[in-house]
């Protein structure tokens, strides 16, 4: 039983605090309060609610690990700015079509794009050998004027030698490779981990440094399986969250092995 409009249930078994946890996002969902925003500090919201300082904080903690409030040391609580979706590993798309497909305004800025030797690092993902040209693509990613993602690519020079005068300001990566250079990316394998903004990632995110924030690798194959694109990103922790579809293959035990184990296991019939 929820509580009743605005108001806890006293009489009612549901704890006090899931019964506020409830309100506040009633009052989110209906418009009253929008992103930005600032919430009624705690002892106000004991006043309103009647309920004590023990509630009130277990309730703003439980909904601040859902990320719907951010709470400013010093400043107040806010409610938190929608993340911002995109596709991890249920389908291989760039960050311009993600963001387009879901209503949303993509917008770049290319803050390098020059040819270099590939490090260590680089052409052990790309299966070239240190030295080879690549290109270097440092992009700083914007979603409705807002920064989210600064990715660093690189792409085998000798694959795709047109990106050295592409404007990919207003354009999709993949889009590019695949209508201009005639490579359509087939697979990929990425690797996500939490991590911390330095001073120089902070300013250009527009966070506060060590903010917490999702890194993201990725090798990206071509049909061949060869390997066409290395990207590091790094995404505000605070803005972005990742999909992932699971699937779940059945397993069908048919003769072999398996059925003569099992009948082993049985017991005889002799």
């Amino acid at each position: 039983m929820k509580p009743v409009g605005n108001l806890i249930n006293f009489d009612s078994n549901i704890p006090y605090y899931i019964q506020l946890i409830e309100i506040l996002k009633d009052k989110i969902r209906a418009g009253e309060w929008s992103w930005g925003d600032r919430l009624p500090s705690e002892p106000e919201l004991c006043d309103i609610y009647s309920v004590s300082r023990t509630v009130v904080r277990q309730a703003l903690k439980e909904i601040e690990l859902e990320g719907i409030i951010t709470r400013r040391k010093g400043k107040g609580t806010f409610i938190s700015e929608p993340k911002i979706s995109e596709s991890l590993a249920q389908k291989l798309t760039g960050f311009y079509q993600d963001m387009m497909e879901k209503g949303m305004v993509p917008e770049t800025k290319v803050l390098r794009q020059e040819i270099v030797s590939a490090n260590t690092k680089v052409a052990e993902y790309l299966d070239i050998d240190p030295g080879t040209l690549v290109f270097e693509i440092t992009r700083l990613r914007y979603v409705n004027g807002i920064p989210i993602v600064l990715v660093t690519t690189y792409l085998p020079f000798e694959l795709c030698p047109q990106l050295e005068d592409a404007d990919l300001s207003e354009q999709s990566l993949y889009a590019f490779l695949e209508k201009e250079c005639g490579l359509f990316i087939a697979s990929g394998r990425r690797y996500i981990e939490a991590v911390a903004t330095n001073e120089i990632e902070s300013k250009l995110l527009e966070v506060e440094e060590g903010a917490p924030s999702v890194s993201l690798e990725s090798v990206s194959f071509l049909e061949d399986g060869t390997p066409i694109e290395y990207f590091h990103a790094l995404h505000r922790g605070d803005r972005s969250r990742f999909e992932v579809e699971l699937l779940r293959l059945k397993q069908h035990v048919t003769g072999g092995d398996k059925t003569r184990r099992f009948k082993k296991d049985l017991p005889s019939s002799n």
